[in-house]
């Protein structure tokens, strides 16, 4: 999964100043730092074309493995694991592994060492850099929810509060992650490597292609421990009312069936929040 030449040059380029402004605050801080990432995400044709196409593509791969399921397992939901799985692999892949190569890039350029002597604290920072790929994950998830809503006629969602709280909770356990990782990763050209072990874990082990209610009970209940995998269900679940294990309920029975997986999630969002902090590297190795 070696970047191509042409992101590899664009992630690589120096970030361009901070736009002039109100930048006195935190938000306007975020906002300065959001829009020159977002400037050279722009120029990096090829990043953006492959994460604007991505959800086509997912998309009818995903269906096609689902089908296959689908003949040895008849009651599998094709069109609730279809959006999950789609919406999934849409965060990793544009929130966690474009978000690796981006603070490897900045740390390699200095930035992220030039910036820490300005105003802007460190939390500022590595979220201002994380926000044009968050930006454009949630994007593609509406798209993709919305695209589901109406070509699959799927129901409305059961509890929206849920589905809410798993795109928080699945989103800022990447970027924690996405830093984690950064950490172990020397150049832009190995974020390919060092980021494949959760890509893996996460699509094969997450439910995104391989459904958890058709796997042994003993590896499900080990996936389900995974630190991707509550986010994930939260959003199965409420969208679906069901995250594959328990019958369809509606927006109050939802809520015991979502209490350990927001518990579990918390639980790693936590951790890989300290993993970032401990870890996290503002400068290049010498």
């Amino acid at each position: 999964m070696t970047a191509p030449a042409s992101a590899t040059q664009a992630a690589t380029a120096p970030a361009a100043p901070a736009p002039q402004g109100a930048t006195t605050t935190t938000a306007g801080r975020l906002l300065a730092l959001g829009r020159t990432e977002a400037t050279l995400l722009l120029r990096n044709r090829t990043a953006l074309f492959m994460a604007v196409a991505m959800p086509l593509v997912l998309m009818v791969s995903l269906k096609g493995i689902l089908d296959q399921q689908a003949t040895d397992h008849p009651d599998l939901d094709l069109h609730a694991n279809l959006v999950n799985g789609v919406a999934g692999m849409i965060l990793l892949f544009v929130v966690y592994y474009n978000l690796t190569t981006a603070y490897v890039a900045r740390r390699g350029d200095l930035v992220l060492k030039r910036l820490r002597t300005g105003e802007a604290r460190d939390l500022e920072i590595l979220g201002g850099t994380a926000l044009p790929s968050v930006v454009l994950g949630l994007l593609e998830c509406t798209v993709v929810g919305v695209a589901g809503a109406t070509r699959l006629d799927l129901p409305a969602p059961v509890n929206p509060l849920l589905m809410a709280a798993g795109l928080l909770l699945g989103i800022g356990l990447l970027i924690a992650l996405a830093a984690v990782t950064s950490a172990v990763t020397k150049t832009v050209e190995t974020a390919g490597i060092t980021t494949l072990p959760l890509l893996l874990f996460a699509q094969l082990g997450s439910g995104l292609l391989i459904p958890l209610e058709t796997m042994p009970d003993g590896l499900a209940a080990a996936c389900r421990a995974l630190p991707t995998t509550p986010a994930f269900q939260l959003l199965r679940l409420g969208w679906f009312g069901t995250d594959g294990s328990e019958p369809p309920a509606g927006f109050l029975g939802t809520w015991p069936e979502a209490l350990p997986h927001l518990a579990l999630g918390a639980a790693w969002l936590a951790v890989s929040v300290w993993a970032a902090r401990r870890w996290f590297r503002w400068e290049p190795r010498r």
